[in-house]
């Protein structure tokens, strides 16, 4: 067998073998792609005019995670959320504990998918924002790779706006 023939079938056996491993990846459902864990990378909220903001500034720190048997648990942190002065989690200002809510979100419950509307609901159990407790909350899933995912909620703020979040999978 000549070379350049060896060289053809192998790239042949090579694309063929990349095919198959989209079609598998392509051919999984939204909840086995979407179980595991996520790194924060940014949300930015789109008020109804049209501005754009960062709650949690365009450095958060956070993680979402998916565990197979349905539950979740989401947490986002501004890198600039302010420390408290007395070191001490409840001796801190009125102040500092304003700035702290508005710059961290956590939540946490369980979660389904709608495969045809491309949805994770997220039925949450509790929250440092304790006003969503026993709320049920849905996600547009954007766009779920093996690294990325991007969901955007639609009702921020009670209606005041979209929030897309990015996340990248933990490695």
């Amino acid at each position: 067998m000549k070379l350049e023939t060896i060289a053809v079938a192998l790239l042949a056996l090579a694309l063929s073998s990349t095919a198959t491993a989209a079609a598998a990846q392509s051919a999984k459902n939204l909840k086995d792609q979407i179980v595991g864990t996520w790194n924060f990378v940014v949300a930015e909220v789109t008020a109804p005019d049209g501005k754009k903001s960062f709650p949690f500034g365009e450095t958060p720190k956070g993680i979402l995670i998916f565990t197979p048997d349905g539950r979740f648990a989401q947490i986002h942190v501004a890198s600039d959320a302010p420390k408290i002065a007395s070191n001490n989690r409840m001796t801190g200002t009125p102040e500092e504990y304003a700035g702290i809510m508005r710059r961290s979100l956590s939540v946490f419950g369980t979660w389904t998918v709608d495969e045809a509307n491309k949805t994770v609901t997220y039925n949450i159990v509790s929250s440092s924002f304790p006003n969503w407790e026993g709320e049920a909350q849905t996600r547009t899933i954007d766009k779920l790779t093996d690294d990325e995912l991007v969901n955007t909620n639609p009702n921020v703020a009670g209606g005041r706006g979209s929030a897309s979040n990015l996340y990248r999978r933990v490695k």
